[in-house]
């Protein structure tokens, strides 16, 4: 039973109204006067055998051929309401944001300054950790991966295709791109894939160490250009302020392996372009920021459905001309067969 009012609830027509149509044929037959003996009548010889006639004249359909028109009748009204089908809701996802990631890969995030499951790594797998999951949740939106050193490239493209993204991040590799910083040439090439994209949503998120000693822009110029194409930055600056270096001699001593980053042009970029700044000292405050920015640009929720529909008009129609077919052919070999078998 359940089953049963499933498939019935899928089933539906545009123009259910039509069936109010049901009685006419009888209406008319109930009603109408019939044609005076005296009047010339077209006579078509298939429909004769519709037409039995009394003593006094009346009209009447045996059982079979009455039944036979109503068929007919309940099928070309069931086309004419428009059948379809209507298949199971499929969710439709809000339009998500466009959002660019930034990694520097220049020499220095070759510092073993953050830790991964209680061991010692380099700043850059750890991004790669981190980033891949951050990545792997964004659902719905559109990500691309830029990658800069010396010089910045599109490395992935925009695409919903999260586990791409998260692949070709972790196959990024050290000085790829050189092994200077073009921080400003980066948001260059963030801004030039960006602004082809509605304005809602143009996010570029740039991840970097150092301070910008490459490349032809300069990147408080670059972000101004960001903000004039409505494309929002998140920076964050990555690297310990302290960590033990051995010397010549075999001794430690304790130096900032973040001397060299430029924390003021960050903050300056994110401030110009309606984004924040922050500062990653190690791999829990990395972890902190990603889920930070999911919060600040939530995931967009799915919050519609669509019902394939199907139309089914074909079927009645098929039908309706099937049986007359039928029927037809019947009445032209009806007497034959009688005769043969008489």
């Amino acid at each position: 039973m359940d089953q049963a009012a499933t498939l019935i609830s899928q089933l539906d027509f545009v123009w259910p109204w039509v069936f109010l149509l049901l009685p006419l044929p009888w209406l008319i037959y109930r009603f109408l006067p019939e044609v005076p003996a005296q009047q010339v009548q077209l006579k078509v010889s298939w429909l004769a055998q519709y037409r039995t006639t009394n003593k006094d004249q009346s009209v009447g359909l045996s059982t079979g051929r009455l039944a036979l028109i109503c068929l007919l009748w309940l099928l070309l009204l069931t086309a004419t309401s428009h059948p379809q089908w209507v298949g199971d809701a499929v969710p439709i996802p809000n339009k998500g944001r466009d959002l660019l990631l930034a990694v520097d890969l220049s020499g220095s995030m070759q510092i073993p300054d953050m830790t991964l499951k209680q061991q010692s790594v380099d700043r850059l797998t750890a991004v790669k950790e981190i980033v891949s999951n951050f990545v792997l949740k964004r659902e719905g939106d559109r990500l691309g991966l830029v990658v800069f050193g010396t010089q910045a490239y599109l490395h992935v493209p925009l695409t919903h295709d999260r586990n791409t993204v998260a692949a070709q991040l972790s196959e990024i590799q050290l000085r790829m791109a050189g092994e200077n910083t073009a921080i400003g040439d980066a948001i260059g090439l963030g801004i030039k894939r960006l602004k082809a994209q509605p304005e809602e949503g143009r996010i570029l998120i740039l991840l970097t160490d150092g301070a910008n000693t490459a490349g032809s822009i300069d990147p408080i110029q670059a972000s101004q250009l960001a903000a004039g194409a409505k494309v929002k930055i998140y920076t964050i600056g990555i690297g310990a302020e302290s960590m033990e270096v051995e010397s010549l001699f075999g001794m430690t001593r304790r130096v900032n392996p973040s001397q060299d980053l430029d924390e003021y042009s960050l903050r300056t970029i994110a401030s110009n372009t309606g984004g924040s700044y922050f500062r990653a000292r190690s791999t829990e405050e990395l972890s902190a920021i990603y889920q930070e920015l999911d919060r600040l640009e939530p995931i967009e929720q799915q919050s519609q459905v669509f019902r394939p529909r199907h139309s089914l008009l074909h079927w009645p129609l098929l039908s309706a001309l099937l049986l007359v077919m039928t029927s037809l052919v019947w009445s032209l070999i009806k007497k034959p067969i009688r005769r043969l078998l008489s």
